[in-house]
């Protein structure tokens, strides 16, 4: 399978008004594209201002998170990430949203990252979102201005996750909430359990553990469309 994937990243650094760090979670990329790449997908990176994208989640007991930093090319891959205008959506099979509370900053109100989303799922491609990638989700509105994920089944980080690490009050808005707004039917899991729901040719995961399975239901679909 020789077909490219989008992978997006968020920009965004800080975590709200708390003085933390915040950024993409490294396991809710290094797990999807071990998927990918086992699957034979080649991989790039997108994030909302382009260039390095902060990275959080660090852990090297995590095999595939060691490999991914140990890995000179996929380093670069993240630290010089395309800017969206960059990104030709019709180069694209999938594109998919790593987590990271970063991702609820700067990910609902970039258009052109929204566009390139509508256009790769009008080409009868997969779009997939993990743990609070899915706040790319929000605002992305098809050709006839519905909203992508009105009527469709869909995972994300949920309330009662956001709640329980201690951010509802951090966060600009509960993803679950919006997700609801527009239209999305929300299924969960307990939390941090594993969660992931196919929609027609959305796939989305309710939180890390969710992300190889996300990524395995989009190389699922992939296989079938081509």
């Amino acid at each position: 399978m020789s077909q490219k994937i989008l992978i997006v990243l968020t920009s965004h650094d800080t975590l709200g008004n708390t003085g933390k760090e915040t950024g993409f979670y490294l396991p809710e990329v290094s797990h999807p594209v071990d998927v990918f790449e086992r699957a034979g997908l080649i991989v790039e990176y997108v994030s909302p201002k382009g260039g390095k994208a902060p990275m959080i989640g660090i852990d090297r007991t995590d095999p595939l998170n060691a490999e991914f930093l140990d890995n000179p090319s996929k380093m670069a891959q993240v630290e010089n990430t395309l800017h969206p205008t960059q990104v030709n959506p019709s180069e694209y099979a999938a594109i998919f949203y790593a987590g990271g509370h970063g991702t609820m900053w700067d990910f609902p109100d970039n258009q052109e990252l929204a566009e390139v989303a509508a256009r790769i799922y009008a080409q009868g491609g997969i779009v997939g979102a993990v743990c609070h990638g899915p706040a790319a989700l929000v605002n992305v509105q098809l050709a006839n201005r519905d909203y992508l994920v009105a009527g469709k089944v869909v995972a994300g980080f949920t309330n009662e996750e956001e709640v329980e690490v201690g951010l509802a009050d951090v966060v600009p808005f509960l993803l679950e909430d919006k997700l609801k707004e527009r239209g999305a039917l929300i299924e969960k899991a307990p939390n941090f359990q594993a969660k992931v729901v196919v929609s027609e040719r959305l796939v989305t995961g309710q939180n890390p553990a969710s992300a190889a399975g996300v990524a395995e239901q989009m190389v699922r679909l992939l296989v079938k469309t081509q």
